[in-house]
């Protein structure tokens, strides 16, 4: 009766019913990126304990700390928000919400993973655009501009400072990582994400393998971590663009990062990692792609943070020059490898 009743609602006014299930999608889609973030937070304290010898977060939640969360999350909603004097207040309450906004748009389009029924993958996408890689990178863009806002808004001269930081190493790897996606279009035929895993009958990463070098060191400085994190340095610019920020307001910024973070492990993943192909698994038949989706998904983060672990900060100056007069050109010459193995097998 109920089905009933949503099907003749819908054909009445299907307007008002897309606006429905847009929002609920929505608030489905930001549940499920939150909490996997937040999963994602932990896991990094945890793994990190393991790589430096030391126990990570064990206070809160048992042995495993797996309540820490929760008491960092209680402890910045009940701070106290202080906006700095002479703060350009409109901008800086925006910087926050703008920067958190980008990711779910851009979680909007990427597909996580797929089930399998009746021997057919049906891939688990909120948009699934004929465009979504490139949309992706388009939104992805907007990061710099959120980390301008907060720095600019801040009237804080170490904000400013690591907001130029940002915005610098950002556009000059968005450059080369946009060069990779098209490369990677290029020999799947499509830049729809969901075809282009379709296409990988062989791993893109096994094609392409400077490219999956070059779009690998992209991602991690796109994304501000170490040893990329420049717009960050405790020494000479204390938390970069973030450090006037408090309460739920830095939690937001932070909690962006993990955000960006994990989806950007997936985009890798989906471009040249084969996304969820992998073999049927016969008890787990329905599930058995979301499986490989994971499997791979979780291998790429553990290696993002074994990196953190691993590498020391590099110079501002070492990694633009790095960007513009090493990545760019080898992204040019994937570029022209892609068309050439595109065109043959075409």
């Amino acid at each position: 009766m109920v089905f009933s009743a949503i099907t003749e609602f819908a054909a009445q006014e299907p307007k008002i019913y897309a606006f429905i299930i847009g929002l609920v999608g929505a608030a489905i889609l930001a549940s499920v990126i939150n909490v996997a973030a937040m999963a994602v937070v932990w896991l990094e304290r945890k793994v990190m304990g393991d790589l430096q010898a030391r126990y990570g977060p064990n206070r809160v939640g048992g042995r495993w700390g797996i309540l820490q969360l929760g008491a960092d999350a209680i402890k910045l909603f009940t701070k106290e928000d202080v906006i700095p004097r002479g703060a350009d207040k409109p901008v800086y309450v925006w910087a926050p919400i703008v920067a958190s906004a980008t990711t779910m748009l851009v979680a909007a389009a990427i597909p996580f993973g797929a089930v399998n029924v009746g021997g057919k993958e049906i891939p688990l996408v909120v948009a699934n655009m004929d465009i979504s890689a490139f949309y992706v990178e388009a939104v992805l863009s907007i990061m710099a501009i959120a980390a301008f806002m907060a720095g600019w808004s801040s009237n804080n001269k170490y904000s400013m400072l690591g907001a130029f930081r940002g915005v610098a190493r950002m556009v000059s790897y968005e450059v080369p990582m946009g060069i990779c996606v098209i490369s990677v279009a290029i020999m799947a035929h499509s830049l729809n994400l969901v075809e282009i895993v379709q296409a990988q009958s062989i791993w893109f990463a096994v094609a392409q393998p400077l490219g999956f070098v070059i779009f690998t060191i992209a991602l991690i400085t796109d994304l501000g971590r170490m040893p990329f994190d420049q717009s960050e340095g405790e020494e000479e610019i204390v938390a970069g663009y973030v450090t006037e920020y408090g309460g739920i307001r830095f939690g937001l910024l932070y909690f962006q990062e993990y955000n960006s973070m994990l989806l950007g492990s997936i985009l890798l993943v989906l471009l040249y990692l084969g996304g969820w192909n992998g073999p049927t698994i016969p008890v787990i038949t329905f599930i058995s792609p979301m499986v490989w989706f994971l499997m791979k998904v979780l291998i790429v983060l553990v290696s993002l943070i074994w990196i953190r672990v691993s590498l020391v900060r590099f110079r501002i100056d070492q990694v633009t020059d790095l960007g513009w007069k090493w990545m760019l050109p080898l992204s040019m010459v994937n570029l022209a490898w892609a068309v050439a193995v595109g065109i043959y097998f075409a």
